[in-house]
Formats: C-alpha cells, structure tokens, sequence
C-alpha cells in the first residue's frame, strides 16, 4: 500500500515510528508537510498538490494534525476524503475532538462519566458557574490549550473568579471544571484502534503539580484497565468518530471520567510505557479497513 503521513517534521518520533513500522511491513510511506500542500478544489478531479505536483495514487493517510493548525490540516485531510483517500481518522471527527466544549457536550449526550462542567460567556454569571462546579477548587481550562497549557487550579472561589474574570477580559473561551482531588495529579491515557483499547499507560504529575502531562514533567508506567474504563474508552472514541485516538480517564469516586479525547496522540509515552508497538497495530488496522468508499461520517453533532 502507498500510505501518507501528514506532519509537520519527519523527525518526531511518532512520524518516524509510523514510517518506520509501514515499511517493515513492505508498504511505500511518505512523510508529507500538510501545511506546504495546495489543493486544486474543481468539479470530479480535486488534487492535493505538493512541492509542484499531486499526490496520486495514495490508499491511506494518516493524519497527524497540530492543534494550532486544526483549520488548514483538516482542509487537506478533506481534500483526501474527497479524492476516496482512506483517513486513519476523518476531518469531522478531527473537528469534534479538537473543540473541548463540542466533545463534552457529545460525550455527556451518550451518558459517559465526565467531571461536572461549566460554560458561560458573560462574567456577571461567574458566581452561578463556580457553584455549579462544586466551587474551589475548581479547574479552569482554556478551550484552545493543549498539552496542558492554559490549564489553571483556582483554590478558592476568589481565586476563581479574578482568573475567570481576566480570560474573559482577553475574550478567551473558558471551561469550568470540578477538580478531581481523589486522582492525586495522575490520569491515565488508553490508546484506541478501532474498536478496541491496544494500549495504557498511567501518568503521573510531578510532586506539587496536579497536571500529568509527560511535556510538564510528568512521568508513565504501565496499568491494568478496569472493564469499565476500557469500555469508556472506546465509546468516548466512538462518539467522535475517531479510529484512532488517546482518551484521557480520571479515577474518581463515581467511576472514570473522561477529561479528553485526542485525535494526534503520540506515541512515544504510550510505547515507552507499555512496552507495546502502537505504530505497527495502526498500520495494521489500515490494511483490514482502507479501501475506497470508506470514509463516510455518521456521527451526529
């Protein structure tokens, strides 16, 4: 099979372990810049041009999108779609993924447990939303944040508020969140392949900091899933459309909740951690599914 991978730089160990894998097991792989593409969007023919050509006769891609370039990366990954490019994951369930409030609001729809939320817009409702969370302390997170950035713990409701106040004085879009104390600053990561959760890793923060991410600090080890956490994986995987996503749980004391559902997640934390070759079930998972016809999206919302 001829298969793309759309990234930023081949050198990042998740780009040159899906290379790597694809070609052990004899396919052409191609490392491919998505923001350098153009496309010819016309009636019958659309191309995906590249460094002064199109790219044909590809039979999948895989889609490794920034989160600070979800607009134009979905665009090419659509121009795929619409020349019958079998997508790892399609440039809809990207979208949904990628808009926090949008993947809660879904989530919540099907009944999976999340932390309680809150959203509002106008900051002389910031009394009514702290409450509704449960008040301090509360996490406060930025819609647009990714690997923990713009992710704040508001000890007290004052402590709340001035934050709440100030990120919508700069016009953010903010989340409210009731903080998981009983998780201890850990979270755990299931990596799902099409219907099923292939690998997991536990993170933990470091001492005095309750985000678990691996770019803060934090460190991974493998753990042992509950059937209920494995199941909650998956739905909330399915509820984005995505076939491939990282779906981050918290252990709280009415079960997992979901905290997000990512459409990139790398691999070198989840292989490290659980000794498993994530890239090669991924391009595993492309030779039973690609095929031309298969890129419909029948998620609602």
């Amino acid at each position: 099979m001829k298969i793309a991978i759309l990234s930023r730089r081949a050198s990042l160990y998740s780009t040159r372990r899906l290379k790597e894998a694809g070609e052990e097991r004899g396919h052409n792989m191609s490392v491919v810049d998505y923001l350098r593409c153009y496309m010819n969007i016309t009636a019958h023919k659309p191309q995906v041009m590249y460094q002064g050509g199109p790219l044909v006769g590809f039979d999948a891609v895989i889609p490794r999108i920034g989160a600070s370039n979800t607009f134009y990366g979905n665009a090419v990954v659509r121009q795929f779609e619409m020349m019958s490019v079998y997508p790892t994951n399609e440039s809809q369930a990207i979208s949904r993924s990628r808009d926090k409030l949008r993947c809660l609001q879904l989530l919540s729809r099907l009944g999976i447990g999340l932390p309680v939320s809150g959203f509002a817009h106008s900051t002389k409702d910031i009394d009514g939303l702290v409450n509704m969370v449960g008040g301090a302390p509360l996490v406060i997170k930025l819609l647009e944040g990714t690997q923990g950035i713009g992710v704040i713990l508001a000890d007290t409701d004052n402590a709340a508020k001035a934050v709440i106040e100030a990120f919508r004085g700069l016009d953010a879009n903010i989340l409210v969140q009731e903080f998981i104390k009983e998780a201890g600053g850990s979270d755990i990561r299931c990596f799902v392949i099409g219907d099923k959760v292939v690998a997991s890793m536990k993170r933990q923060g470091p001492p005095g900091e309750f985000r678990s991410n691996i770019h803060r600090g934090g460190s991974a080890e493998k753990i042992k899933l509950t059937p209920e956490e494995r199941s909650t994986a998956v739905r909330s995987a399915k509820a984005m459309g995505l076939r491939v996503a990282g779906v981050d749980i918290l252990r709280s004391n009415h079960g997992p909740v979901v905290m997000e559902v990512n459409s990139s997640p790398g691999l070198e934390g989840i292989e490290g951690a659980s000794g498993v070759d994530v890239a090669a079930k991924i391009i595993e998972f492309i030779e039973k599914n690609a095929g031309p016809g298969k890129t419909r999206d029948r998620i609602k919302g």
